[in-house]
Parts: structure tokens; C-alpha cells; sequence
């Protein structure tokens, strides 16, 4: 028998806690009954459990893919306002995935996206510190003194910005390109940090998550996460944890 939470989760469904939730909210039904009590546990291979009415299958393959969010795309299975999201690029699948983390809608890059709940809920998880890499191009010519500034750290509406990495690419006459790793993740944190001294983002495009790379994707274009990479993404979220408990002893 295993907790409800962890089936839903391992369906792709949410996370752990975010089923925790659905469980208070009586979303949950099993064998045709609500249930809302945390401690429930099931047997998914003989149980029908059903999440706002809809079943969840027996067992769903984990998947894990990659892919390269163009711009003027909202990185959200669904859109009120009706925009494309990253939806639109999986009609192929009738597996339900979902983003690990956001990209706004100018923003372009790589996005992951999982049906493994429990993976992406500890991928997003602030005290996983899973390194973000983009490359920016910032109107106007930043100083050192701004650089150096940005790196330590800026003050925002929702609170100072983690120390960071930004190395300068290219200089153009009115323009700066920069490599710009981040190690947490702020709504809009990089076109934040840069109104907050006095620049504006022109293009944004995100390159790297943890020790995955874009690689040669084409915008809109997507892949299965190779087996050597998934491993190295599970290692490096390992090693961000065991950091993070030795800093707080």
C-alpha cells in the first residue's frame, strides 16, 4: 500500500504537497469515495482513484523532456487570455506533462518538462539551488561597477536577489551581451534586476538548467532527456542538497 499523495504525484498529476491539497479541497476520489485524510493509503494496481473526476491510469511511464520555448509562448499548459503555450508543441503525446519552472512569455530557452511530480517538486525547490544559465542582451553599457553590483546581489519589490554569476560575451556600441547564471528563481528575475540599474532586456534566452545544455535545439523543437543526462541532473540536485544541509550544521 503506498500514500495517495506519492500515486498522485508519480501520475504526473502534482506534487506531493500540491496533492496534499487536492486531498483537504475533496478533489480526491478512490473506489468512488471522497477521501481527505492525509494518512490514506492505496493500492494503485487494484484502486480507482480519481483526481476532479478523472481517473489516473494504473502506471504511466516517467518521461522526461527537453525543450526550446520560442518566444511568444506562455510556458503554462493552459492560457486564459488564449496564447500558445508549450502545450501546443506535445499533441503527439497523451501523456500529461508539465514545466518544471516558468519562462515569461518574451523569454526563450530551454524548459524542462516531466510527468514525475515528485522530480520537479524537488527541482523547484529553493533549497535546491539548481543553476539557471542565459544569455542576455542588456540595452546600454554595463560598468564593472554594475556588474559587480548585480553579482553581490540587488534589492526588489520581493526581497534581495542571491549572489549570481555574469560574465561579460560582447560589447556592441550601444549594446551589452552577457552569460548570466542564476541560482534561484524569481518572477522575471534577470529583466528585474537590470531596471533596477536603470537597463532594459532585449533578448533573453536560457541555455542551460543544472548540467543540461540546449545543445542544437531549434525553437519549438524538443527531445527526451538522455539517460548520462537525467543522471547528471539527479546528481547535481543530490550534491545541492547535501550542500545545502552541511551549511545549515
Amino acid at each position: 500500500m503506498i500514500r495517495i499523495q506519492k500515486v498522485i504525484a508519480d501520475a504526473g498529476i502534482s506534487s506531493r504537497r500540491a496533492a496534499e491539497r487536492l486531498l483537504l479541497q475533496g478533489r480526491i476520489m478512490v473506489n468512488g469515495q471522497v477521501i481527505n485524510e492525509l494518512g490514506t493509503k492505496v493500492d494503485p494496481s487494484r484502486d480507482h482513484i480519481r483526481v476532479d473526476g478523472k481517473l489516473i491510469p494504473n502506471s504511466q511511464p516517467k518521461v522526461y523532456m527537453m525543450l526550446y520555448k520560442p518566444q511568444g509562448c506562455v510556458s503554462t499548459l493552459h492560457d486564459p487570455e488564449g496564447r500558445k503555450t508549450i502545450k501546443d508543441f506535445f499533441h503527439a503525446t497523451s501523456l500529461r506533462l508539465y514545466p518544471v519552472g516558468r519562462l515569461d512569455f518574451n523569454t526563450e530557452g530551454l524548459i524542462v518538462l516531466t510527468n514525475d511530480g515528485d522530480f520537479a517538486a524537488r527541482l523547484l525547490h529553493p533549497r535546491s539551488h539548481v543553476p539557471r544559465t542565459y544569455t542576455a542582451k542588456i540595452s546600454g553599457i554595463l560598468t564593472d561597477q554594475i556588474i559587480a553590483q548585480l553579482r553581490k546581489g540587488v534589492q526588489l519589490d520581493d526581497g534581495m536577489t542571491a549572489p549570481c554569476r555574469i560574465n561579460k560575451i560582447k560589447k556592441l556600441a550601444t549594446n551589452s551581451w552577457l552569460e548570466i547564471i542564476l541560482f534561484e528563481g524569481k518572477k522575471r528575475q534577470i529583466r528585474r534586476m537590470m531596471e533596477s540599474v536603470g537597463c532594459s532586456v532585449i533578448r533573453l534566452k536560457r541555455i542551460g538548467f543544472g548540467p543540461l545544455r540546449l545543445g542544437t535545439l531549434l525553437p519549438a523543437q524538443s527531445r527526451p532527456l538522455e539517460t548520462e543526462e537525467l543522471a547528471q541532473l539527479r546528481a547535481a540536485l543530490t550534491t545541492s542538497s547535501k550542500r545545502t544541509r552541511s551549511s545549515t550544521h
